[in-house]
């Protein structure tokens, strides 16, 4: 008898666990899964993209949440690192049974996480990550809406000469996004005739940068691209200025939240420029004036740092991207809000959203082609410069 029971039990178990719904299935409310630097060298974007994702969540609520259902999102700290990103990407898809993710802010987090996506079938949108190797890997469960280091390029090819820019040096820190960066520019300045001196990088979490500035200042150019966060540029343009550096400074990858530099570096960011992907200051230049205007309108309502939109509207934009994915598709399962996502057309803040396919045939990922600004820092304040406006 207690054989019997024994097999019983195991019988009915695993009748359990076949009747477990699959990640979203059948839920009470639709969980999205969001995976952020929330803690450590890159906190202050990672905080900005999820405030962001806040706004979406509490907006589409406001308006009955998404098929009748109320959204939840799931907001993990992957604590600037790719080890972190990976548990909490496991976390978010096997414990709380998300269908969909949206994250993980740098390409090295983000590429990291992406086995995981591969291995569960659950898509995630990339809202910051801009490696080449994130939308080229053949990861079908993939779909970004941030530009890559080379779209940034491209787009900031017709304004080099304006700069005025004979020889060129770069600064960006040690890792996927910054090393390709880095890759992707000196391609584009070389086309136009344009000499590259020397190539420095820095970890991370480095605060003395003054080796790789003084081998900068003797290389004889008059241009540093710089690829990092606004924690450490704020370093690099002090100590910059401590050094005499007399090299224009223009920072890439959207990350370098101008006001933020304004109030911490003060006189040592004077005369930057700083490439972005929304400039909050100018929401009347945006794709959609009005859907800008409001959201930097809730953001101020909320009492968010000003200084966050340049990163906020990312997760406002990757959070409504996956709402229209999820209306389309009629139901909140990871395949169907993958196939779904291939047909979105989304207005985003930053503006039109919708994806290209990129990689190897059969396996691509989706790619969207975002807008680019870029802006100066000009007596205390963020200007236009004269050939951004319209």
């Amino acid at each position: 008898m207690k054989r019997w029971l024994t097999g019983a039990v195991s019988w009915f178990a695993c009748l359990g666990l076949l009747a477990v719904p699959l990640p979203g299935e059948g839920a009470e409310t639709i969980k999205i899964g969001v995976t952020q630097p929330l803690t450590g060298v890159v906190a202050a974007s990672g905080n900005y993209v999820a405030q962001g994702a806040r706004i979406a969540e509490s907006l589409l609520n406001a308006k009955g949440g998404i098929l009748g259902k109320k959204v939840e999102l799931i907001v993990e700290d992957n604590k600037s690192n790719p080890v972190e990103a990976v548990a909490t990407a496991e976390k978010l898809i096997v414990r709380d049974k998300v269908p969909v993710l949206m994250g993980a802010w740098s390409s090295t987090y983000t590429l990291a996480v992406m086995p995981k996506l591969m291995e569960y079938s659950v898509p995630m949108v990339v809202e910051t990550s801009s490696s080449g190797k994130i939308t080229t890997s053949g990861n079908p469960w993939i779909f970004r809406i941030s530009p890559t280091s080379a779209m940034e390029a491209v787009a900031m090819a017709p304004h080099v000469k304006k700069f005025n820019v004979k020889k060129a040096d770069f600064l960006s820190v040690n890792n996927d996004w910054g090393r390709g960066a880095a890759d992707e520019f000196a391609k584009m300045l070389q086309k136009q005739g344009i000499r590259i001196g020397t190539r420095e990088t820095m970890d991370a979490k480095a605060q003395d940068l003054s080796a790789q500035l003084a081998k900068i200042k003797a290389s004889g150019g008059d241009t540093l691209f710089l690829t990092t966060g606004v924690e450490q540029i704020t370093l690099v343009l002090k100590q910059a200025k401590e050094q005499r550096l007399a090299h224009k400074i223009i920072t890439t990858g959207g990350s370098s939240s101008p006001d933020q530099l304004i109030e911490q570096a003060g006189a040592a960011a004077e005369g930057s420029y700083h490439i972005l992907f929304f400039a909050p200051w100018f929401p009347e230049a945006a794709p959609y004036p009005a859907l800008a205007k409001e959201f930097v309108a809730e953001w101020k309502k909320r009492g968010y740092n000003f200084a966050g939109l340049t990163e906020g509207f990312r997760g406002y934009d990757g959070i409504m991207t996956i709402a229209a994915a999820i209306t389309k598709a009629g139901k909140a399962d990871a395949k169907s809000i993958q196939k779904a996502l291939w047909d979105v057309q989304v207005q985003g803040v930053n503006g039109p959203i919708k994806f290209m396919k990129e990689g190897p045939k059969g396996r691509e990922s989706g790619q969207s082609q975002p807008n680019v600004f870029i802006v100066q820092i000009a007596q205390g304040k963020v200007a236009l410069p004269g050939f951004m406006k319209k």
